[in-house]
């Protein structure tokens, strides 16, 4: 079952004092995104966001568990109404994740390492 974009919204608007929240579907579910730095997923209506220490330590008593088959376990997050906590969460899972790897550069019209092919 796919998720609702109402869902998907009220998630992005609990998260908005966390930082620049995005959501970009990807194979039929969303990615959740903090200043260009993924968060989490939402899946079939539940969020689920990376485990992190911080994350731990602030939802202690958390459930594990992958958000769709095969995935490794994330934080599923039953409440989500509680916007502060939200905000706190988010941004505290944030700071622990590593920066996205920079993308490489596409190549133009077939030339492959600076040759024009002669």
């Amino acid at each position: 079952m796919a998720s609702s974009k109402e869902f998907v919204h009220y998630v992005e608007e609990q998260l908005t004092d966390a930082g620049e929240i995005t959501c970009r579907k990807m194979f039929g579910e969303y990615g959740i995104y903090c200043n260009g730095k993924i968060i989490g997923v939402i899946c079939d209506d539940q969020l689920f966001l990376k485990i992190t220490e911080a994350g731990r330590r602030i939802c202690p008593d958390g459930e594990e568990a992958p958000p769709y088959e095969g995935a490794k376990p994330y934080l599923l997050i039953d409440d989500i109404d509680d916007r502060g906590f939200m905000t706190r969460l988010a941004q505290a899972v944030y700071e622990e994740l590593p920066e996205p790897k920079p993308k490489k550069a596409k190549r133009k019209g077939g030339q492959e390492n600076g040759k024009n092919g002669l």
